[in-house]
């Protein structure tokens, strides 16, 4: 089994909106192209660094990486809101349940 995990970074406050057109649209695309959907989530919160000062400061959690962009970002009269997206393959180790 092949196991893609895909990060995107979307424009503050925007996630409703990717949710609502990639929810039926682009979750239908997917599946019928890569198959069974092991699970999609969003955070709350990016990377929290520490500074030395002790203060805490949040900045996102994508870096630059995979050119296949969401749904969103191609529709016709949607904004703009994904920033970055990264792809990577992952390989579930040997005692995983996935296989």
């Amino acid at each position: 089994m092949i196991v893609e995990e895909r990060c995107y970074a979307l424009k503050p406050g925007t996630v409703p909106l990717y949710y609502k057109d990639y929810d039926p649209r682009g979750l239908q695309i997917q599946t019928r192209i890569l198959g069974r959907l092991i699970g999609y989530f969003h955070t709350e919160i990016g990377v929290i660094k520490s500074s030395i000062s002790g203060d805490t400061s949040r900045s996102p959690s994508a870096s630059a990486g995979g050119r296949c962009l969401p749904p969103t970002r191609r529709l016709k009269n949607s904004p703009d809101i994904v920033v970055k997206m990264v792809s990577r393959i992952l390989v579930p180790a040997p005692f995983s349940p996935i296989k």
